[in-house]
């Protein structure tokens, strides 16, 4: 399989996740009740870790190496959105993600984690139509 079209896969399956995460999993929160939700939400990061860990870290490990291999407009780009989206991740989300209490009512909750993961969502959106055009064009 080709560099760019794994990229592809990388980038489509990340775009795919964070929209499910942003219209159901966020609002799902509410529908737990909030002695369950604090249970509930650390078995969720746990779980959720151990799938958009790894796609996070072999699509900068293949951003990285077409970066390497040519440094044009599509390369600089992409590397730029992955940096941003992993400092949101890691600065924004981590944090905030850890400093949920069962005792917060689920529309705070999940009025700040969807607020604020719109972000990701254009990006990772936007990094995969980037993606795609260049396939296309390709």
């Amino acid at each position: 399989m080709e560099l760019h079209t794994k990229r592809l896969l990388l980038d489509f399956g990340l775009m795919i996740l964070i929209w499910i995460v942003q219209l159901v999993i966020y609002p799902g929160l509410c529908h737990y009740g909030q002695n369950e939700l604090g249970d509930w939400h650390k078995k969720y990061t746990g779980r959720i870790g151990v799938i958009v860990g790894p796609l996070m870290i072999l699509q900068l490990i293949v951003a990285g190496w077409q970066f390497f291999l040519h440094q044009g407009v599509y390369e600089i780009t992409s590397l730029l959105f992955i940096v941003a989206l992993w400092l949101l991740t890691f600065l924004i989300f981590v944090p905030l993600h850890n400093s949920i209490k069962p005792s917060e009512s689920c529309e705070h909750i999940t009025g700040k984690l969807v607020s604020r993961n719109w972000a990701r969502t254009i990006l990772w959106s936007a990094l995969f139509l980037l993606t795609l055009l260049v396939e296309i064009l390709d």
